[in-house]
């Protein structure tokens, strides 16, 4: 199985800009669909972002013209660019590996790392 591990989380105002980065125990070259998640108190678990082995992409609504997802196979690291966040933006974000198709659930998941946006 994948070990993920997450970082890059924080305290930002709303408005601000983090990078969240999950780094992987292996080569992501294998792995086609990389995505991030998050998970906000008494909420389920949603998708934000995925993107496949050949680049595609796809975004949450309340994310998209904010958020970019990239992944780079030679460090074995997906990337989280997360701009212009609101208080909303709160939660745990989680990286998900998919062997396959992006579908759920995910083959394996970080840790989480935390995301806090004040107003």
């Amino acid at each position: 199985q994948v070990r993920l591990v997450e970082s890059g989380g924080g305290l930002v105002q709303a408005g601000g800009s983090l990078r969240l980065s999950c780094a992987a125990s292996v080569s992501i070259f294998s792995i086609n669909c990389m995505g991030w998640y998050r998970q906000a108190p008494g909420k389920q678990r949603e998708l934000v972002a995925a993107i496949t082995r050949g680049g595609s992409t796809n975004y949450a609504d309340a994310v998209k013209g904010r958020f970019t997802i990239s992944r780079d196979n030679a460090k074995n690291t997906v990337y989280l660019q997360m701009n212009n966040l609101k208080p909303e933006d709160t939660a745990v974000y989680y990286c998900a590996a998919t062997a396959s198709i992006c579908s759920w659930p995910p083959n394996s998941w970080g840790q989480g790392t935390q995301v806090t946006v004040s107003s």
